[in-house]
């Protein structure tokens, strides 16, 4: 069963923060999101933000471009925040031992195309774009295919 996909319209990067504090309100190990955008879209600052909000002991949320992979404890449990951007081939993302994380951890995944047929079925998916009249705003579609989200849409709004 896949879902009808759900839009949201974030006027500003406020806007955006507060949807991801929203989001980490419901998510569970392993839970996969897929955040899906080009370069400047939002897909960063929604992790940070959604990370931050779950943090026992504040710390700073960079972006793991160069790292590939940041691990955060939280109240939630272990958060993998992943960018998988500068990734070639798919025993790169095999190597990051993301495939156990996303049965134990909550995963937030930059650049979810890179992972080909590791990507899973139980995954949320982002897509985060620029409206082309102004920078502020983002245009985000949720779709999803597995139940357990079938009641997000009343959960963030």
């Amino acid at each position: 069963m896949t879902s009808a996909p759900h839009v949201i319209t974030l006027n500003s990067p406020e806007e955006t923060a507060r949807l991801a504090v929203l989001l980490g309100r419901v998510l569970r190990p392993g839970d996969v999101l897929l955040l899906d955008g080009e370069i400047g879209s939002g897909k960063t600052h929604f992790a940070r933000s959604l990370i931050q909000s779950v943090m026992t002991h504040p710390e700073d949320v960079p972006s793991p471009t160069f790292t590939l992979v940041q691990v955060y404890d939280t109240s939630l449990g272990e958060i993998w925040h992943c960018d998988l951007y500068r990734l070639s081939a798919l025993e790169e993302v095999e190597e990051l031992g993301l495939t156990d994380a996303f049965e134990t951890a909550i995963s937030l995944i930059e650049w979810p195309n890179k992972l080909g047929p590791l990507r899973p079925a139980s995954a949320l998916t982002l897509k985060f774009e620029t409206d082309p009249d102004t920078l502020e705003k983002r245009h985000l579609t949720i779709s999803w295919s597995d139940p357990r989200w079938a009641e997000l849409p009343e959960a963030i709004t």
